[in-house]
């Protein structure tokens, strides 16, 4: 029996999450939930769990959660605020954290985590594009375990041999390639973009997803972001880790070996497949998705992304080439923009161009602490907010978090 502890409780990740451990109650327990500020999703969820802890960053949230749940959880604690969600990742009873609070704000609860020994499942890009070399020190010196469950990053999980350790030249591996639908937008004409609204770039052709992601993916943003999570994760250079596109989203990544062996993770593009493998490897789960269907898969095609069409591919190896600073400046200033975007304040467009002049501004700099990473980040958003002329105050109101 694992016991969890799920931060982004009320986001897509974290329904899909539940929905693996509802059908294997023998396995799984939930010991905490946490997430943002939906108070009224989560307390539907601490009615059906019954979790020792229930957590939300907003405090005023939190208040209205401990009012709804009174009677009906009467042993589940309410507790709020950045302390409590690093309470929620560290309690003593709890062996599995899934990390899926999307935005800096996952940053610190991960990170406990990590130094806490947790076995911890990784849905939450910014521990990585924000904590880079602090996250993964962090790991091995609590000694924790590391588990992706980004789908791309899972299925590199799935073909690499075993006992691997972050050393591909020893590992024999040539490159890894991350596979990318490229989005609602991949044929549609640039200069069609400047009209898009924010529900045809949510409009994912294959996936189910939240908001910010769905846009992230519009902009391939989301796949920059993997590349810089997968130098973390993988100890791969910069130069051995391609994006292809493949629109049917069936084979969901691959690894190719020096002897000319290329290994790929194949299913149906339904985030269950790699939660259900992360929550109980090395153990395989039925979680009821559909099987692959080889004598009505017709075909299977790639090509190479086009940067000019996705410039946030394009910044995002460019920020991983800078090091330092410049990865979390270009995610702080993506989280803002795609946030105006969403909120009707700046155009598609305006995603690239905002985050590509916030790099320009913000020249790259040495990171050696937490403290250090939250400051470069908080300068980036602040940044990009005056770039977007949006009101200083505007700063929190147009970060994602779940």
């Amino acid at each position: 029996m694992r016991r969890l502890s799920l931060l982004g409780a009320t986001g897509s990740i974290g329904a899909s999450t539940l929905d693996v451990v509802a059908q294997h109650p023998d396995r799984f327990t939930v010991a905490a939930l946490a997430a943002h500020r939906n108070w009224q999703k989560l307390g539907e969820l601490c009615r059906r769990y019954q979790p020792a802890l229930a957590v939300l960053l907003d405090e005023d949230a939190g208040r209205a959660l401990k009012r709804d749940i009174a009677v009906a959880c009467p042993r589940t604690r309410v507790a709020c605020g950045a302390a409590a969600l690093s309470e929620a990742a560290t309690l003593p009873d709890v062996d599995t954290v899934l990390a899926a609070i999307v935005g800096a704000a996952g940053l610190a609860p991960t990170l406990a985590a990590a130094r806490a020994g947790k076995r911890i499942l990784l849905a939450n890009k910014e521990a990585l594009v924000i904590g880079g070399a602090l996250f993964m020190t962090a790991i091995e010196e609590g000694g924790a375990t590391l588990l992706p469950i980004d789908s791309e990053h899972n299925a590199i999980f799935q073909c690499l041999p075993p006992r691997y350790a972050r050393s591909p030249r020893a590992a024999g591996i040539r490159r890894i390639l991350l596979t990318a639908s490229g989005g609602p937008f991949r044929t549609r004409a640039p200069a069609d973009l400047a009209r898009v609204t924010p529900d045809e770039a949510c409009a994912h052709p294959n996936w189910s997803m939240g908001r910010k992601i769905s846009v992230d993916s519009a902009t391939m943003m989301n796949k920059g972001l993997e590349v810089i999570e997968a130098h973390w994760l993988f100890g791969a250079p910069r130069d051995a880790i391609e994006v292809v596109i493949h629109p049917q989203s069936v084979i969901h990544s691959l690894v190719e070996y020096v002897d000319g062996s290329v290994l790929a993770q194949l299913g149906h593009p339904d985030m269950r497949t790699p939660i259900a493998q992360a929550l109980a490897a090395p153990d395989r789960i039925d979680v009821g998705v559909p099987r692959l269907d080889f004598a009505t898969l017709t075909a299977l095609s790639f090509e190479a992304p086009d940067f000019a069409r996705f410039p946030c591919l394009s910044l995002a190896y460019a920020a991983l080439a800078s090091g330092g600073s410049a990865p979390i400046a270009l995610n702080a200033a993506n989280e803002i923009v795609v946030g105006a975007f969403l909120a009707g304040h700046a155009r598609f467009p305006d995603i690239a161009t905002t985050c590509a002049r916030t790099l320009e501004r913000l020249p790259a700099r040495a990171i050696g602490s937490l403290p250090d990473a939250l400051d470069a980040d908080g300068e980036a958003r602040q940044m990009a907010c005056e770039l977007l002329a949006l009101p200083a105050d505007t700063v929190h109101s147009f970060s994602i978090a779940a």
